[in-house]
């Protein structure tokens, strides 16, 4: 775990709702695919993100954060890189990295889980190309999903990966899948055996999936998540 005090390079819209912060850490940066950063608000308040770029981009970080008044978590975070244009972070944290292995990779996301999601991706698809790779990206609505176009692209040049939008409330012109994510892979997947599963999202998406991945033949030790440090 490293403290670096970073520079604010930019706070961009990707969403009507969430915010893509790119901060300049100056230095080279050791972190993992899928790990995490605090933002050091005080001694005693430090805040997780999950970092969204790859460890190759070591010397930026990138964070998805979903921030209104309504949200005050997250929202002041925002309103310090704004005010200060610094921002003070630990980071390598976590244990829901990447891991090297022949064995297919899914990858689940909601909301801004996928923060967590595309640095997995991006990674996996840079160090392990022949590995095959399944990306369920769930959210509310389909304007939630803000890199719809980029991953769409994405999956017609690698051959190796599959990338699955899923939306709960679909409009009229929606063709993808509909529905609460986990259960779009499970449609898909009736075994997961010999697989490994990443997951980013709300603690109750977690508790589902692991009720229902584990007796389809999941190993407990290809479940890979932040959330499941927290749950029993």
């Amino acid at each position: 775990m490293t403290f670096i005090n970073t520079r604010v390079l930019s706070i961009e819209p990707l969403s009507p709702h969430v915010l893509k912060v790119t901060l300049d850490a100056k230095q080279a940066v050791a972190f993992k695919a899928g790990q995490y950063l605090q933002v050091v608000m005080s001694e005693q308040d430090k805040r997780p993100f999950s970092i969204a770029n790859i460890p190759q981009h070591n010397h930026l970080l990138e964070l998805h954060i979903g921030a209104t008044p309504k949200n005050p978590y997250a929202f002041e975070v925002i309103q310090r890189a704004r005010d200060t244009h610094t921002l003070t972070v630990e980071v390598g944290l976590g244990n829901a990295f990447l891991r090297e292995s022949d064995m297919p990779a899914i990858i689940i996301a909601g909301g801004t889980g996928y923060s967590y999601a595309k640095s997995i991706l991006l990674d996996c698809l840079q160090r392990q190309p022949n590995r095959q790779v399944d990306l369920y990206w769930g959210a509310k609505k389909q304007a939630d999903l803000y890199e719809l176009n980029r991953l769409t692209q994405l999956a017609t040049v690698h051959r190796n990966f599959n990338f699955n939008p899923v939306v709960e409330s679909p409009e009229t012109r929606w063709k993808g899948k509909t529905g609460l994510v986990h259960q779009a892979v499970l449609s898909d997947f009736p075994s997961l055996e010999n697989k490994q599963v990443y997951v980013a999202g709300r603690f109750e998406m977690a508790a589902l999936i692991k009720t229902e991945f584990l007796p389809l033949g999941l190993s407990q030790d290809c479940l890979f998540g932040d959330a499941f440090a927290f749950l029993k």
